[in-house]
């Protein structure tokens, strides 16, 4: 087996359909093999007889999965674990592929002889963009777009986005798959779902370790927003949990602290807050937004180095 594309799924079994057509859809794929892992991660809804009734439509290879583990991370390494591939694919239930997606993935594979591959993805709402939802924020919807030009990712801030990514198994196998304490869990509209970082951490591990990572601007996938990843809370809300998570796996030891958050975090807050004041007075709240959710992520790391000083000194 040439190619696993990876799947995951909860509780969206309605997306399924969509996703799986896309895929059987695939064009000039004669000269590999590959197959569709439909990752079930605990869905209580139709998942799995969706895809039975989808398995009997088409004539590509369809194999359902379940993990019981919450969380996205749980699922995409159950794939990786279960492929015998020589490259994964990974895509989320919401992810239409186009059809030369597959081809150009695997192609670029071959002639770079590379580690990981990405592409673009462009966002699709049922509704219209508020005004707030400026362009500079499409990329915490998912979206990513280096151009029509394939080169090769520096890995730090050039690399795959989640809903669009391929990498050697054998290469994540050793890395030792996503980190299970990041990334989404359950349908991450809540807060406590709303954790990501887990493909940042593992491409700067394969950048780290000299890997190869290119760009395929051919492969391009479409992702449909929900209602919900629309509003200013949302948006908020991934900002917290990213600052918050950002304290939790700091384990360096500050000297100058208060409540054990770090003093010059206290200062950067501050200065964020009055910078957001300071913009909100000339250009308009939705102008400014993108500087009211940096105020966010300052919040989220006071709360959690707070939060690690008092649990570790009541233990």
């Amino acid at each position: 087996m040439d190619i696993s594309i990876i799947v995951s799924t909860f509780n969206r079994s309605h997306n399924l359909p969509d996703c799986i057509s896309h895929l059987a859809a695939q064009e000039n794929t004669d000269h590999f093999q590959w197959e569709a892992l439909i990752v079930d991660n605990n869905s209580t809804d139709a998942t799995r007889s969706v895809v039975e009734q989808e398995q009997k439509k088409y004539p590509i290879n369809i194999r359902y999965l379940f993990e019981k583990n919450q969380g996205l991370s749980f699922a995409r390494n159950c794939g990786i674990h279960t492929s015998k591939a020589e490259y994964v694919i990974f895509i989320d239930d919401d992810i239409r592929v186009t059809p030369n997606w597959l081809a150009s993935i695997y192609d670029r594979f071959k002639s770079e002889q590379c580690d990981a591959v990405g592409g673009r993805i462009y966002v699709e709402s049922p509704e219209a963009f508020p005004k707030w939802l400026t362009p500079e924020l499409y990329g915490f919807l998912g979206q990513n777009d280096f151009g029509d030009k394939a080169f090769r990712m520096n890995g730090q801030d050039e690399f795959p986005y989640g809903g669009n990514m391929a990498i050697r198994r054998d290469i994540t196998v050793e890395l030792g798959g996503f980190n299970t304490d990041m990334g989404r869990k359950g349908e991450g509209n809540k807060k406590e779902e709303l954790f990501k970082g887990e493909e940042t951490v593992f491409f700067h591990q394969l950048t780290d370790r000299k890997g190869v990572i290119w760009y395929e601007p051919d492969a391009i996938v479409q992702h449909k927003i929900l209602p919900y990843q629309l509003k200013k809370d949302f948006f908020l809300t991934v900002h917290y949990n990213a600052g918050f998570q950002k304290a939790k796996f700091d384990h360096k030891q500050y000297k100058r602290t208060f409540i054990g958050v770090p003093l010059f975090l206290y200062v950067q807050f501050v200065k964020s807050i009055g910078k957001y004041g300071a913009q909100v007075l000339t250009q308009g709240f939705n102008a400014t937004f993108r500087q009211r959710m940096t105020v966010n992520h300052f919040l989220g790391q006071i709360v959690c180095y707070a939060k690690k000083y008092f649990n570790k000194s009541s233990s």
